[in-house]
């Protein structure tokens, strides 16, 4: 007579890693130091979970994933099932060589679960869903930039190939104005080809700034909400911060408080040096390569600014430049002016002019 017994692993830790592509997840599950499965799946984080549920009924599921094109979305829906999930970036996950040499989905998923039940890996910071939604928003208004700018660097490489000289007084300010852009579309090429792309080249610019616009338009819209209004103007009154970079700030950082310190804040940038060291000798190897690609820039840019408006800063700048290059003194400059944008936030109070500190 054949008896079967139901199988319970209630109370037991099961840890699983996945390796996140459009069509497929890679899955590695491991239990007590060892690995389990490591299989193929749909991307589809409630077949996972009744996997586990089937398989390892009563048990509790721990689970983690790369940041990457995926976004959280995998993450809060395993949240729903309440599963422990979390989102680690991938620079954080201890590598060996070996694994950095033969590097496929198999042994990402099953470094990502073996570093899970080591402890080892620590979740990033997960904005809300309105939230990650504005940073969207903004991020589209940075792509939009970046494609006009290709298209107006086109419109002058096409120019310089046929010996088009550009007239002095659109040199300066008066460039891409709407006068310029109108002495653009008198100009006659020698083929209906050439004349054909440089229309082209316009009509995308003029496309170009009118979704810049759009997108600028509904980002001060955001910007009056209620919970949001308040550091946006406490962030308009540090020298070199404009209503984009204000947005850029709220939007890639969300929370000020979930860096308990300056440091950790200025690494997120990426405002901080990489270093070496071997026995007692340290080794500067210049600014961190790990940053934040949306505000380093800006933060610089804010920092070259905030030198010829604040006295402070400007005194602090050329203390630097004694002893160090521009380019390095105003790294620190905006390492500083990052520390004054922190308090101004968490207070939300207006920045200080000419202290010195």
């Amino acid at each position: 007579m054949n008896s079967s017994k139901n199988i319970s692993f209630t109370g037991s830790h099961f840890f699983v890693g996945f390796d996140a592509h459009l069509k497929n997840w890679k899955v590695t599950t491991r239990f007590n130091s060892i690995e389990l499965k490591t299989f193929s799946m749909n991307p589809s984080p409630v077949e996972l979970f009744n996997y586990l549920k089937k398989n390892y009924p009563g048990g509790i599921y721990h689970i983690v994933y790369e940041a990457g094109f995926c976004g959280f979305w995998a993450l809060r829906k395993f949240r729903e099932l309440d599963v422990d999930c979390i989102v680690v970036n991938p620079s954080d996950v201890p590598t060996s060589n070996k694994e950095k040499v033969n590097k496929n989905d198999p042994i990402d998923s099953r470094k990502l679960a073996r570093e899970l039940e080591n402890k080892s890996l620590k979740g990033i910071y997960i904005p809300d869903i309105f939230h990650e939604e504005l940073r969207h928003m903004m991020r589209l208004r940075f792509r939009i930039v970046q494609n006009q700018t290709r298209v107006k660097n086109r419109i002058k490489g096409l120019l310089h190939t046929q010996g088009i000289t550009i007239p002095l007084n659109f040199t300066g300010n008066s460039r891409w104005s709407a006068s310029f852009i109108q002495w653009l579309k008198e100009i006659n090429l020698n083929t209906d080809a050439g004349q054909f792309t440089l229309s082209n080249l316009i009509q995308q610019l003029q496309q170009q700034r009118e979704h810049n616009k759009n997108v600028l338009r509904q980002l001060r819209q955001q910007a009056k909400q209620k919970h949001i209004a308040p550091v946006i103007n406490a962030l308009l009154s540090v020298p070199g911060v404009g209503f984009i970079t204000a947005m850029s700030l709220y939007t890639e950082i969300v929370d000020m408080k979930r860096f308990s310190n300056q440091q950790q804040l200025a690494a997120f940038v990426g405002l901080v040096p990489s270093t070496r060291s071997s026995d007692e000798t340290i080794y500067n190897n210049g600014i961190s390569f790990r940053r934040n690609k949306f505000l380093r820039p800006i933060m610089v840019e804010a920092a070259w600014t905030a030198v010829k408006q604040d006295p402070a800063m400007t005194l602090k700048y050329r203390e630097l430049t004694k002893r160090m290059k521009p380019q390095n003194a105003i790294i620190r400059i905006a390492r500083k002016l990052l520390q004054r944008i922190r308090h101004v936030w968490l207070n939300q109070e207006d920045y200080v002019y000419s202290l010195v500190a």
